[in-house]
């Protein structure tokens, strides 16, 4: 398998990653993050970039633009998520604290 084709499967599986965010399915979302993961392993795994001509260096960049506004979109949706998460968190931390407090 080319590097550009491993580029694609990289694309393929933050589309996914993306799909699953703007359904709002956050243990789909982090399947396929495990699934990206694993691609981009794929990747490094394969070394250096062969020498490129013109078109495949053109599609790498497309691919590449491609995977970077999917991480801007999952970023954008997952954010308020994480805030909600943070907040939890917090609210749980204070109440152990209190309960610590009460409870010396």
């Amino acid at each position: 398998m080319g590097r550009i084709e491993h580029y694609t499967r990289v694309a393929d599986a933050s589309r996914g990653m993306l799909a699953a965010a703007r359904a709002g399915d956050w243990d789909a979302l982090v399947s396929a993050e495990e699934e990206c993961a694993r691609r981009i392993a794929e990747l490094k795994a394969g070394g250096q970039d062969e020498l490129l001509g013109q078109r495949e260096r053109e599609r790498r960049m497309r691919v590449l633009s491609e995977i970077l506004d999917h991480d801007a979109e999952i970023r954008e949706l997952t954010l308020p998520w994480l805030k909600q998460l943070e907040v939890f968190i917090a609210g749980a931390t204070r109440e152990r604290r209190l309960r610590d407090v009460y409870q010396a």
